[in-house]
């Protein structure tokens, strides 16, 4: 049983727009933790690539020839520019500058360098692509700009292994036309405090409290993760859409998944800001990243399996339209979070028992960056060294 005498108040004011926070977090919190990319089924050919780019850092997963998967930082070795220009395609032959037309072998090398007799005694061996950390968890890439003391994401995840192996998502196809990007008004984290409980259903979410609104249960974020599950209501629900999807998905188990998993949107989420969400029929994902300390970008996508009959593709559009509805209905509960903390009457949050996952993943939040733990921005110090310093204090 929970002791009642929990902190309440959630974080401070100030961390939700603040501009120094904002360049700790982006080093702290996004260079030096796994970043999700794409699906392995999205780069179906030698040559395709995938790019990302967050907190002013750029890169890229391609296929090389011998059909590995690698990562590089979307950087020319010589003077800097992007050498890939567009967000996704394929690579025909090398990865090519589009500045002065220095290409690069699928593995990251050197291939060629125009007018290269003008380089002195420069040693193109030494001048390949920067590689990045890659990861690949149940055909899902992810990459890490820098190291850190974060574990791999087979440790992170691996507590959701024996669930997520049920839906053989290594095999499934992403959905043409799915992923989706919105830029938001708001502080990246006050996505992330709407995401982390499921106490505002009943009154912000009409489709969702209609399909699980009765039974859903938040678990708190342990050691990066955290488990959320939705178990289909036992009354019938109203609503067309939640009335047929549900009359579909309880009438067909195609992937023979145990009783709960087959009638239950769970959601896995991963510190500091990727979702993964198990659906009977399919799986969606969502992230976002800061653009600044009051503006954010949000992109999600849909995974599909590869044999689709028609009742499966239905339940697919119907659950994508209470998807839609739901992201709407919370992009506008994350801008006016965000717009809260600069009143001058807000004074800090109440956090109910229900919301006991947003209490601790500012816990994450404040063990990694403790200057969040003072109630107002200390500015007498470099927000930076201040915060290395505490975290050397809490380390003796």
């Amino acid at each position: 049983m929970r002791k009642n005498n929990w902190d309440r108040s959630g974080l401070p004011g100030w961390t939700y727009q603040s501009d120094s926070l904002f360049q700790l977090e982006a080093e702290e919190l996004f260079r030096k933790h796994w970043q999700f990319v794409c699906h392995i089924n999205e780069l179906n050919k030698i040559g395709s690539y995938k790019t990302i780019e967050i907190v002013n850092e750029r890169g890229f997963v391609i296929k090389g020839e011998n059909n590995e998967i690698r990562a590089f930082h979307n950087l020319c070795r010589h003077r800097g520019s992007r050498v890939i220009s567009d967000k996704e395609g394929v690579c025909k032959r090398a990865i090519v500058c589009p500045f002065h037309g220095w290409s690069y072998n699928f593995d990251g090398s050197v291939r060629g360098v125009p007018n290269k007799d003008s380089f002195g005694d420069t040693d193109f061996s030494e001048m390949g692509l920067k590689p990045l950390e890659i990861e690949i968890w149940h055909g899902l890439i992810f990459v890490r700009f820098k190291k850190s003391n974060q574990k791999s994401i087979s440790e992170i995840l691996k507590r959701f292994d024996n669930e997520i192996s049920f839906y053989k998502m290594e095999h499934m196809q992403p959905v043409d036309g799915s992923i989706w990007t919105d830029i938001l008004d708001a502080n990246w984290k006050s996505v992330r405090d709407v995401d982390n409980e499921g106490y505002h259903v009943r009154q912000a979410h009409p489709s969702l409290f209609d399909l699980y609104g009765q039974d859903y249960n938040d678990e708190p974020f342990v050691e990066g993760t955290s488990r959320s599950i939705g178990t289909f209501n036992t009354k019938p629900s109203k609503k067309w859409s939640v009335k047929r999807y549900r009359h579909i998905v309880e009438n067909n188990n195609w992937l023979k998944l145990p009783k709960l998993l087959s009638r239950s949107w769970i959601y896995f989420g991963m510190f500091p800001n990727f979702v993964l969400g198990l659906y009977p029929e399919c799986i969606i994902y969502y992230y976002e990243y800061p653009l600044s300390s009051t503006k954010t970008i949000q992109t999600g996508g849909v995974l599909k399996h590869k044999k689709e009959s028609r009742e499966k593709k239905i339940a697919r559009y119907l659950s994508g339209r209470i998807d839609r509805d739901t992201a709407k209905e919370d992009q506008m509960l994350v801008e006016w979070s965000t717009e809260a903390v600069k009143s001058s009457a807000f004074k800090g949050f109440c956090l109910s028992d229900l919301e006991y996952g947003v209490k601790t993943y500012h816990d994450h939040l404040r063990k990694l960056i403790p200057v969040m733990n003072f109630n107002t921005e200390p500015i007498d110090h470099s927000l930076n060294e201040f915060n290395n310093k505490l975290l050397a204090e809490n380390k003796t």
